[in-house]
């Protein structure tokens, strides 16, 4: 609780300054949607390009609830979030922004030779450089770098050093190239013992609950991230340890990630992660 006033203070400060912030919960993710508004049931907020408006007092809708109204800030459905924040989110969309997010060493020193200079924070893998301009925002539009602008939020980790430049056309262009063609990585998964099929499951329940993963990570509006370690670890808890999965379940998983912008980096540490956290 200690860190609330610390949360809401620095939402607060972004808010005067027209970044408009948002509560993250644990895992570093946007709070999910009240019970009105789940499965979006409400018709969205309008600028969420969805059917009808929604004016939720809670902090719903993820990037779309990010708001500068220092009133909604501090009203009580939000100050119970700030209560369990650990961290503030923005939507650099919002601020006229676009964070172009270098997630590892390589792709930082890609920037530094391709990129005009601008202002940088430092992350905790690498850097995000903040341009002043609004794009559409696109994830892995080169290994390890997402574009962070419109309908998207990046977490604050500081104002950072430099001064924001305009955004560049080589920024724009990263979006619109056509993406690359990668193949999933191969993730070897024991075969049981016995005549390899699952002990506990038909082939067809396995071929249902591929295919709801699949359906669940392709739905998946915001916190991308988090819904694919999820749907894996889901997975991984009902066949992980039976051997019944092949590489070719584990491609299709991994296919359904990348098409909504996961990068094969990313796919392969959210099974990794999985697996570990299962002991499979």
């Amino acid at each position: 609780m200690s860190a609330t006033p610390t949360v809401l203070r620095t939402a607060l400060e972004l808010a005067e300054a027209g970044v408009p912030p948002l509560p993250l919960r644990h895992g570093k993710v946007p709070f999910g949607n009240c019970r009105t508004c789940a499965q979006n049931a409400c018709g969205g907020r309008p600028n969420m390009k969805t059917a009808g408006p929604c004016w939720c007092p809670a902090p719903c809708h993820a990037w779309a609830a990010a708001t500068t109204d220092p009133q909604v800030l501090t009203s009580r459905p939000w100050l119970r979030a700030w209560r369990q924040a650990v961290a503030v989110a923005y939507h650099p969309g919002g601020a006229g922004w676009t964070v172009v997010d270098l997630d590892d060493a390589a792709a930082v020193e890609w920037g530094r030779q391709a990129l005009p200079a601008t202002r940088t924070v430092a992350t905790t893998r690498g850097e995000h450089w903040i341009y002043q301009g609004v794009m559409r925002s696109s994830n892995a539009v080169r290994p390890g770098i997402d574009i962070k602008s419109t309908m998207a939020y990046a977490r604050w980790l500081g104002s950072g050093t430099g001064t924001v430049t305009a955004l560049p056309d080589i920024v724009r262009e990263l979006a619109v190239k056509e993406p690359c063609v990668v193949r999933p990585a191969v993730v070897t998964v024991p075969a049981p013992a016995g005549g390899g099929e699952c002990p506990h499951r038909t082939p067809a329940y396995l071929e249902r609950g591929i295919a709801m993963a699949e359906e669940r990570i392709s739905e998946a509006s915001s916190a991308v991230h988090a819904t694919v370690y999820r749907t894996f670890l889901a997975v991984l808890s009902t066949h992980g340890r039976c051997g019944c999965l092949t590489d070719a379940h584990v491609a299709r998983l991994f296919a359904a990630a990348q098409a909504k912008g996961e990068s094969p980096r990313h796919c392969t540490d959210a099974w990794t992660n999985a697996r570990t956290t299962l002991g499979v």
